[in-house]
Parts: C-alpha cells; structure tokens; sequence
C-alpha cells in the first residue's frame, strides 16, 4: 500500500487540519469532535443543512460546506459513521433559529446515528428534520442499508436544498425540496479497481485486471454483477439503461447530467463517459440542460465512475443555478 499518510489512525484528523488551513475563509473547523461549520455559522434566522458520513468520500460532505450548500458536516472515521456526539454539536452549532435539516446517505450506520442526534438535538429545543438519500438504483438491500444505497445524488439534494435555505425558505419548503431532488434523480457506478482503507492496508476486495465490478457502492460494496472490461462506451450503457428505466426518464424530460469520478478515474476518462451518456440520452429526446463532471464523491483511490440523472423542472433548474460558495463547488458569486 502507497499512500500520502502519516500514522493511519491520524488519517482524518490530519486531512480536517489540512481543510481548516487551506479553507478559513469559507468554514471553520472544531477538533474535539471533529466537525466543520461554515464560517459565519450560525446565520439567523436561516434553515441550516447539516450532512456527514464516514471519511474517504472526499469532497463529499466537508468540500460542501458554505455559502449556498450545507452550513455543517460531519466526517467519521473512513467509510464508518460519525457517532450522534458529534452531529449533535454541529446541529446546535448551526441552528440559527429556523430549524435544522439533516440530509443522510441512506446506510444503516448514517440513519440510526442521525436519528439518535437529532432526538438529543429536539430534548434540547432544536427542530430538526432528515432527508434520506437513496438514489442508487443497483441494489435495493445489503449488509449495510435497507433499501437502495445514498451515493452521488447526495450532491445534488444538498446543492438545491442549500439554495433554498439561503433565499430564506422555511423548513418545511427545504425539506420538501430535498425530498422532491431525491424523488427525481437516479444513480449507478462501476469499478475497475478496489479502494485500500488506511488502517487496513489491504484492498477491500478482490477483482481481476480484466473485471469491473457493475453497480458498486462507494464503499466497495458488491453490485449487480462481475463482468469482463469493456470499451466505456458498452459500459455507459450498462448503467445509464437502468437509471433510465427506474424513474423512468422519458422523452421531453429536462435533465441535469452528473458523471462522478470514484476518485482514482482521471477527467479524460470521465469525459468519455459523460459525451456517450449525453449523445444516448438526446437519441431518447431527453436534453441536457445541466451537468456535472467530476471527482465530488469518491471512494479513496477507487476506479470507475457513477452516473446520476436529475429530472429538473423550472424551481430545481433556478436552485441549482443559484451561487454557491464552497471548497468544491463554486459559481455565481
């Protein structure tokens, strides 16, 4: 194993201290716990987003935090959930007043210790209220979910429901717009390669030079199937159908185009993906009118991609318009 580390069980401390420097004008970072606010938290009178996950996942949740996106994120160990301590303190770190909105990666780790922070967040007269986000269409259980998995469309929920938080919207307007984002986008991935956890040392599984796994989760978990390699063009297919199936996406249908790097894809090759995803959903009738490509939701040095098609509709497009001012996301200010 060859990695950019020092000792591995100082992984994530080490990278949140290395986002508090290079960030100080957009966040801020607290140590004990671990947690990131953005740096004029809490602003009153504004539903403040709150998100997290287990680290690894990078830009994914902390690159978010900012101007028009999430006001907090909570980063646990590397692909393991942040315990409730921690939430609960950015949950009462960023309330300003108007209510807080938890939006989870549907994994049964998230979920059970969201829940648990947001029932200590209400004892303490905080009203908060959770998003699940399971927008992966590969698998609909595992070992670590019931029901579909929260992968890359986070990004987008978190986006358009960050919008709506700093235009002034109330809880209920954010949520159900966090909701109606969720309803609407559909997401698949494909590894070439395996990613190696830190502490393990070890790839977190085993797959042939000449394999890719189809409809892997970001934590390497198992997809629909193991196939030989094939030219990205057949690949794209292989997922891009049944993303389109599951909603379904039909002609007319304004989209916004999401092609997510696992961390280890180089943009090249991204960019390939995205031209035969875009040209298969104009044969549809389905315009692209919004895109995304990018690392924003990796899996350590994984290789591979994911997909994720949002179906937009005038509100959704103006949200996702709107400025934002993160670390990984920026435009309009």
């Amino acid at each position: 194993m060859k990695k950019l580390i020092n000792d591995p069980r100082d992984v994530v401390s080490d990278a949140v201290a290395g986002v508090a420097l290079a960030h100080r004008d957009l966040l801020t970072v607290h140590t004990d716990p671990i947690y990131i606010v953005r740096a004029d938290a809490p602003v009153q009178g504004q539903v403040a987003l709150v998100s997290g996950g287990g680290s690894g996942h990078e830009p994914l949740h902390g690159g978010f935090v900012g101007y028009g996106m999430l006001s907090a994120a909570v980063p646990g160990p590397v692909f393991t959930s942040p315990t409730p301590d921690p939430i609960v303190d950015a949950t009462k770190a960023v309330d300003g007043g108007a209510g807080v909105l938890h939006i989870v990666k549907n994994y049964t780790g998230d979920v059970l210790n969201f829940e648990t922070a947001a029932e200590l967040a209400a004892a303490e007269g905080i009203e908060v209220r959770a998003v699940v986000v399971d927008d992966d269409v590969a698998v609909k259980d595992s070992l670590y979910t019931a029901g579909r998995r929260g992968v890359a469309g986070t990004v987008l929920v978190e986006k358009i429901a960050g919008a709506a938080a700093q235009r002034g919207d109330s809880l209920d307007q954010v949520v159900e717009l966090a909701e109606r984002v969720n309803a609407n986008v559909r997401s698949m991935g494909v590894a070439l390669t395996a990613p190696t956890v830190p502490h393990a040392g070890e790839p977190s599984f085993d797959i042939g030079d000449d394999e890719i796994e189809i409809g892997i989760g970001i934590h390497g978990e198992p997809g629909r199937e193991r196939i030989g390699l094939e030219p990205a063009d057949k690949i794209v297919d292989r997922i891009l159908g049944p993303i389109l199936d599951d909603l379904p996406f039909v002609s007319g249908d304004k989209v916004l185009l999401f092609v997510n790097g696992m961390g280890g894809t180089p943009l090249i090759e991204l960019y390939i993906a995205f031209r035969h995803a875009a040209e298969s959903l104009k044969e549809k009738g389905i315009e692209v009118t919004r895109t995304l490509v990018g690392n924003y939701v990796t899996s350590l040095e994984m290789q591979g991609f994911s997909i994720s098609v949002l179906k937009l509709d005038d509100e959704l497009t103006e949200l996702w318009d709107a400025p934002v001012q993160t670390a990984a996301l920026r435009w309009g200010r």
